[in-house]
């Protein structure tokens, strides 16, 4: 196994932590990068996968994980951007593989991605959309009067129940829930209290 290769591999992927996902310029507020967003897509995509009870879970996980790696090398292209520039996706994962022993796999999960045949595909292309359709939300909820349009936009791409379901719960559901769940004012006041006794 060629370690060197595999070094100069995970130091380009590293990449993605400084690669800016390029669609928030246009809406006017968020921000992320695109490590960030690949992370949350594969547990969506486990997730989803789980929820459809069908096809092979650790390769939906693995398609979410790689779908943007490309990006590495030819930045984040938003939907305006791609209107007018074409970026060699097959050459990018190709070169960025090629001296891995596992470059094989990392190709063909994202070719398979790419052609949105198979189920596992569907799942995948689905968390995408719906990673996005989270963040959306997200600055919604703080006050985006566009977001609103492009969640509309995305929800439209998603081609399985499990997506269509999940978007439509994530839709009713304020981003902050989850944190203010079962905590009444007396929860609030106590581990105030708690936090600065502690000091």
């Amino acid at each position: 196994m060629e370690l060197k290769a595999i070094a100069d591999f995970l130091f380009e992927v590293g990449m993605l932590k400084r690669t800016p996902r390029s669609g928030f310029q246009f809406l006017g507020t968020g921000k992320e990068t695109v490590a960030e967003h690949s992370l949350r897509c594969a547990v969506i995509g486990y997730t989803l996968s789980r929820m459809s009870g069908a096809g092979d879970t650790a390769k939906v996980v693995l398609m979410c994980l790689f779908h943007d790696l490309v990006e590495a090398r030819t930045g984040d292209l938003n939907y305006v951007n791609k209107r007018y520039v074409t970026a060699d996706e097959d050459a990018a994962v190709r070169d960025m593989t090629a001296n891995l022993p596992f470059g094989e796999e990392i190709r063909s999960l994202t070719h398979e991605f790419n052609e949105k045949a198979s189920l596992e595909s569907h799942l995948a292309n689905d968390a995408d959309q719906i990673e996005m359709i989270l963040q959306l939300k997200e600055l919604g909820d703080l006050g985006n009067p566009y977001s609103g349009e492009w969640i509309s936009t995305a929800t439209k791409r998603l081609r399985t129940d499990e997506g269509s379901r999940l978007a439509r719960s994530i839709m009713n559901t304020d981003f902050s829930a989850w944190w203010f769940k079962d905590k009444d004012d007396d929860w609030w006041i106590h581990a105030v209290k708690t936090e600065l006794s502690e000091k």
